[in-house]
């Protein structure tokens, strides 16, 4: 299992070297499914978006209006929210598991739909009570 990134296919700003290292990994996970597969040996990659980590918040606490920094964030994400650690997780252990026996060389984009939709912002949902929101009533902590 690799992880890659939305930046791989994307052309982020001020992300040249990171996107090239993700494009390789993408490439690589490609050439190493290719090798795998009369070992029966399945390769995958999971593609994040903006992921709300702690090196993320690391970096909002740098920036002058952290709060506006983390909104300005979300709002690129067409689902209106930066993804959790566990969505990502989620995405790894179905990649790794027998259900996805025949599943193998492919990325699977856990973005939000940032890497292929483009809605109009009023088509965004209001995420503000959403489950999958850290601290948000209701907010899935498992």
């Amino acid at each position: 299992m690799n992880t890659a990134s939305v930046a791989a296919t994307l052309g982020l700003p001020a992300r040249a070297v990171y996107s090239a290292s993700k494009g390789a990994v993408c490439a690589l996970t490609r050439a190493m499914a290719t090798d795998g597969l009369a070992e029966g040996i399945r390769v995958n990659a999971v593609d994040p978006g903006t992921a709300d980590t702690p090196w993320v918040a690391r970096l909002l606490d740098l920036a002058p209006d952290p709060a506006a920094e983390r909104a300005a964030l979300a709002a690129r994400q067409p689902h209106g929210r930066l993804v959790t650690a566990r969505e990502v997780a989620q995405a790894v252990l179905y990649l790794a598991s027998p259900a996805a026996g025949s599943t193998t060389g492919v990325e699977l984009a856990v973005d939000g739909g940032m890497g292929s939709l483009q809605p109009r912002p009023a088509q965004r949902p209001d995420v503000s009570q959403s489950r999958h929101q850290p601290g948000a009533p209701g907010a899935d902590t498992r």
